[in-house]
């Protein structure tokens, strides 16, 4: 093979997450708007139609379409989609970054300003959303999240070739803590991923983080 027929099929080839060749590509918004004088956040209650996670919290977001120009369009489609309001309603889409989770996961995340004055303009897909709330965000700037953590192990299944690695036989198991934030605002519970890319949110407003 010479030099341009490798670099024709380099060009043609779909960036992705490397060595997550078949992970699920998915982004979500973070909606805020202006209520009682201040910023509050917009949170969805999933649906109990829903085959996944039925009525749990989240932001609006979902599976990045084939027809997509980028992130910011899925996740500003499946925002209009799920809360009932016209693309020209949401401002000042910002990328705030990508998660990637263990389990072939990559969201990609963003803000938005919704320029409706109270939730109650808001007109749910029934289908998709159950009922929505707000949260000032100046709760999450002054309360931080319960941590708690899952053990994730990875061990080597039972035919891995410990004798052609150096150093095999005394290869260890890998365990990895992985952090689960929890918020507890009135009778929500927010965690999951949702709460993670929250709590790097306010990190980022806050100064925590660059």
């Amino acid at each position: 093979m010479d030099y341009k027929t490798l670099n024709n099929i380099i060009k043609k080839h779909q960036s992705d997450t490397l060595g997550l060749p078949n992970n699920r590509k998915y982004a979500i918004i973070i909606p805020l708007i202006e209520k009682d004088g201040e910023l509050q956040i917009v949170f969805e209650v999933r649906s109990k139609y829903m085959r996944r996670q039925p009525g749990e919290i989240c932001f609006p977001g979902g599976k990045v379409d084939q027809d997509d120009l980028n992130t910011s369009e899925t996740a500003v489609r499946e925002l209009c989609e799920e809360l009932g309001v016209s693309e020209g309603q949401v401002i000042n889409v910002e990328y705030l970054g990508l998660l990637v989770t263990p389990f072939r996961l990559s969201v990609s995340a963003y803000t938005g300003f919704i320029t409706i004055g109270s939730h109650e303009g808001f007109q749910p897909n029934p289908l998709e959303v159950d009922s929505i709330f707000t949260v000032p965000l100046s709760f999450f700037l002054e309360n931080k999240p319960e941590v708690h953590y899952i053990n994730v192990e990875i061990k080597p299944d039972d035919n891995f070739p410990y004798d052609d690695i150096p150093n095999g036989e005394s290869y260890e198991v890998q365990k990895v803590q992985y952090e689960e934030h929890f918020y507890y605002y009135e009778d929500y519970v927010i965690w999951g991923l949702t709460a993670r890319i929250l709590n790097d949110f306010i990190a980022i407003i806050k100064g925590d983080r660059t």
